[in-house]
């Protein structure tokens, strides 16, 4: 059984032309203009959409943004591809951008198409057909926390970024900024998170001083592993949120991921990667690991931690705003409301026991 993640059909709706899209492509990539495009989409992701080209003998991926409503200033693809563009020769898992369109003629969107990086993606469990015990468990949540440490530590100067975000005051802007996400994004059904962003905007930590190019949005299912070789990541995807700022904050957001065995049912019911398998680091574990990695120290925990589950959250939130108000039919952004209500108990819970 191979390991390799597998695109699926199309979403209703969701459909490309590929009248328009296959002549397009051997124009600008090469090829023989009578070669034959197949489209499939993979399957997984609440954010942009992501499909796989085959045009003849060819491999390709495209992404794209969702179809419907969109926030203001989201799924900028031009700037998606020109972050891939500086790290793919200075990172060794970033996909290299092959190519980058604005013509809406052609999609009726902007769109981009990069590499394809055959292998494993790891989502809320494992995959059929792969069975790691507890040391293989460790050695790839390790691993996840060894590449985001190596991303904060990159020279994003001279890789021609310095100019994607503003580092100084960043915690800040991203406090108010995803609290405004949220008052904006509400539903009548959904929980206030009134006392989280008091807590949060009350707790700032003071200024590390520290930039780095952040991911946000560093989870097991945004990074490929080696289908021979699982233990070898490969590839680390979506990079529509990077930007130049804070790392802690980046860890944080990491953090949101990163559910327990010990921690409470409701939450575990609402888990996106397989961290509480045995042999997973604890939280605790992963941010010691960090630190190592980057001499950096990350406290206070509890405000980062609480600060990951509620970007989750807002996240969750927006998305699941899209179906509460009849802009996508894609049943899974309905399931989303229960996250919502997961991550508020657990931010309660956090700001409950915490110390600063």
């Amino acid at each position: 059984m191979t390991l390799v993640d597998q695109a699926a059909a199309i979403r209703s709706g969701e459909e490309l032309d590929v009248a328009a899209l296959a002549p397009y492509l051997t124009d600008h990539l090469g090829g023989d203009s009578g070669e034959t495009l197949t489209v499939l989409q993979f399957p997984s992701g609440y954010s942009n959409l992501t499909y796989m080209l085959q045009l003849g003998g060819r491999k390709l991926v495209l992404r794209r943004p969702p179809f419907g409503t969109k926030a203001r200033t989201a799924h900028d693809m031009g700037r998606e591809v020109r972050v891939l563009r500086a790290l793919h020769p200075v990172f060794p898992y970033c996909p290299k951008p092959l190519l980058y369109c604005e013509d809406q003629a052609i999609l009726g969107c902007d769109f981009y198409v990069m590499e394809y990086l055959p292998g494993l993606i790891v989502r809320r469990g494992y995959p059929a057909g792969f069975s790691p015990g507890p040391e293989q468990v460790r050695q790839q949540f390790e691993t996840l926390i060894d590449v985001l440490a190596e991303l904060h530590m990159l020279d994003y100067t001279a890789a021609g970024l310095a100019d994607l975000g503003k580092p100084a005051g960043y915690a800040e802007r991203q406090v108010v900024g995803w609290s405004k996400r949220y008052e904006r994004a509400h539903t009548d059904d959904a929980p206030g998170f009134g006392a989280t962003m008091r807590w949060l905007a009350d707790n700032l930590p003071a200024e590390s001083g520290r930039a780095s190019l952040i991911h946000n949005d560093f989870k097991m299912d945004n990074v490929v592993w080696d289908a021979d070789e699982p233990m070898r990541l490969i590839g680390v995807l979506d990079w529509e949120m990077a930007t130049l700022g804070d790392p802690l904050m980046d860890i944080g957001g990491t953090l949101g991921y990163w559910v327990e065995a010990a921690d409470p049912d409701f939450l575990r019911a609402a888990q996106l990667m397989p961290s509480d398998l045995p042999g997973a680091p604890t939280r605790a574990e992963a941010v010691q690991r960090y630190c190592r990695r980057t001499g950096f120290s990350v406290d206070p925990l509890d405000f980062y931690h609480c600060f990951g589950l509620f970007r989750l959250a807002v996240i969750a939130q927006q998305i699941y705003y899209r179906y509460y108000h009849g802009q996508t039919a894609d049943r899974r952004f309905g399931e989303l409301i229960k996250w919502v209500h997961a991550l508020d108990q657990m931010c309660s819970a956090i700001i409950s026991r915490s110390t600063i």
